[in-house]
């Protein structure tokens, strides 16, 4: 997963004539509650990068499952799927989730469907040895948080021992408006997701949350991660519904 397409330099040509705009960031979610439709999107997981690899815009892509309680855990949850891919500007990723084939797909067996659309404003690292977002400055508004890590395996069984007190940390701060771990492998490659309504309220839970800031000095200092991204979004706006999250203020014309 994660190529560009069949024809990257192509792609990334595509993505730089039109960079005048803004990249955008599709995180789409999925829920399935009947047991078909849990089967049918597993498969998907193969079958629908072919979507990807014959889309010029698409400049990187993941198809993710998700962790069950507060999502957090090594415990996959089979109900929640995922789709995050970037797009060269708003327009473009409005078109796809309406028009592309994939994302209709998943939207009729899906019992719910939202997508949030995101700016990036910040990067540092790397995701399957490609650096994805393209950073901006962008107006100030709901921000998103995204941690993304290969796990040692050698040190799996020290990362899941830390996690059950950063998800209870972060599942009764009463400012964070989304949250949501994925991954392309149960275990091994994680993703963190957090939606909140400014960056005070972010930068206010990375100071004080003791087991938070525990965890991110372990891994630096243990080398926890063979391979690991963080990054800073604007919440542009939002299409669908999710009855985890509340609705957020902006919505891009026409999603």
């Amino acid at each position: 997963m994660g190529r560009l397409s069949s024809s990257p330099e192509r792609c990334h040509t595509s993505a730089t004539i039109r960079r005048a705009a803004i990249q955008t960031v599709t995180l789409s979610l999925y829920r399935f509650d009947r047991l078909r439709d849990r089967a049918w999107v597993f498969g998907q997981m193969g079958l629908s990068r072919v979507d990807f690899w014959r889309d010029r815009d698409c400049r990187f892509w993941k198809l993710c499952g998700s962790g069950s309680g507060q999502g957090f855990t090594p415990i996959p949850n089979t109900k929640v799927w995922a789709i995050l891919a970037c797009w060269p500007d708003i327009e473009t990723a409005q078109d796809r989730i309406r028009k592309a084939g994939v994302y209709k797909r998943w939207a009729r067996r899906a019992t719910e469907s939202w997508t949030l659309f995101l700016n990036p404003t910040s990067a540092r690292g790397s995701w399957s040895g490609r650096t994805p977002f393209i950073p901006s400055e962008t107006p100030d508004g709901p921000v998103a948080a995204l941690t993304r890590g290969t796990i040692r395996a050698r040190h799996l069984a020290q990362f899941w021992r830390a996690e059950p007190a950063i998800s209870a940390r972060i599942g009764v701060n009463p400012d964070v408006l989304f949250k949501i771990g994925i991954g392309e492998m149960p275990w091994l490659h994680q993703v963190t997701f957090s939606v909140w309504p400014d960056t005070a309220s972010m930068a206010r839970f990375a100071r004080t949350s003791g087991a938070h800031a525990e965890a991110i000095r372990q891994v630096r200092e243990g080398g926890w991660f063979a391979e690991e991204l963080y990054a800073r979004f604007h919440v542009a706006g939002e299409a669908g519904a999710w009855r985890d999250a509340p609705p957020l203020s902006t919505r891009p014309e026409a999603a």
